[in-house]
Formats: C-alpha cells, structure tokens, sequence
C-alpha cells in the first residue's frame, strides 16, 4: 500500500480519538461559570448573566450549577434577588479537582473503559496504561492551576462580560475594580 492509499485509507476512519480528547462541554461550562462567579465575587452572579455573557444555553448552565453546588464549588441563593457565589476561596479550587467531578468518566480514547467491547486487545494492551499515564499527567497539569490564577487579571476580564456593569448597579461600585 503506498503512503497515499494509506493516508486516505486513516482518513475515512471514525475520528473516535480525536472526539475523545476533548473536555466535554459540562466541564468547560463548569470553568466559565467558576470563572465568572469568582470574577463577580462577593456578588451573586446569575445563571442567565452567564448565559450572556458566555453565549451559553441557561438550561445547560443549571445542570452545570447543580454539579459545582452538589460538590461544594458553589453555594447557590434563592429568591428574587438570588443567585450563584464561590462557596470555596478561589485559591483552593484546583482545576483538576474540578474535572474530575465534572468528568467522572475521563477516558483519553473510547477503548480505555473497563469491558469495552470496542478493542479485541482490551486485556493484553500496553497502550491503555500509556493513555491512562497520560491522562492522569492531564488531571495532575490541571491541578497545578487554581481558580485564582484564572481571574488574576480581574479588570480585563471584567471588562469584556457584557453584565460587569451590573456591578455598579448592585453595590454601586464598578465591577471592573478588583
């Protein structure tokens, strides 16, 4: 087979790998809406600011806020002039920890879950423990960030969330000092 026909033959195959390696959405909706709580910190931000502001589906978003809350990220406030705030200091949300409850299931390729039926190599297989090993260095590389390195530049990136100038309006401060 030449390196054409076997380009071409690679191309026409399921991208199951490439789909794999991405975060899923409940997780990178997990990351705006810590990020943007803990910029509006100590102000309740709402689940539709953050739909908003991120371009997000609400509906979505209160999945992802069930999640953060049930796990101890998030307090969340009812009533009309409720919302979402940091139940943790930022500087104590690691993001590593923060995948892994987002993604309980985290396999790097589909063939990693135990009794899959995908791989007739599942058992004899060196290349589950290679793909495990890198996705435990994932979660580790993950875990070296917190949640306060993320909103460390407060003003820049309060300025382009469309409702920080909400702030103002609530506390009479401007939402871009921090």
């Amino acid at each position: 087979m030449t390196l054409y026909a076997r380009r071409a033959s690679l191309s026409r195959r399921p991208a199951l790998i490439e789909a794999a390696m991405r975060l899923s959405r409940h997780s990178e909706y997990a990351f705006r809406m810590l990020i943007h709580v803990g910029l509006r910190a100590p102000l309740l931000t709402t689940i539709a600011e953050i739909a908003s502001d991120f371009d997000l589906s609400a509906a979505h978003l209160n999945k992802v806020a069930q999640t953060l809350a049930a796990h101890g990220y998030l307090q969340t406030v009812r009533g009309r002039s409720g919302g979402l705030r940091l139940a943790r200091d930022p500087a104590s949300i690691r993001l590593g920890q923060v995948a892994t409850v987002t993604e309980p299931d985290f396999q790097i390729a589909p063939c990693m879950s135990p009794g899959s039926e995908y791989c007739p190599i599942y058992e004899p297989c060196v290349l589950r423990d290679a793909l495990s090993h890198a996705a435990n260095a994932f979660i580790a590389e993950l875990d070296r960030w917190t949640l306060a390195d993320l909103i460390k530049k407060r003003a820049p990136l309060l300025l382009r969330l469309s409702s920080a100038g909400l702030a103002t309006s609530r506390d009479g401060r401007s939402g871009a000092h921090g």
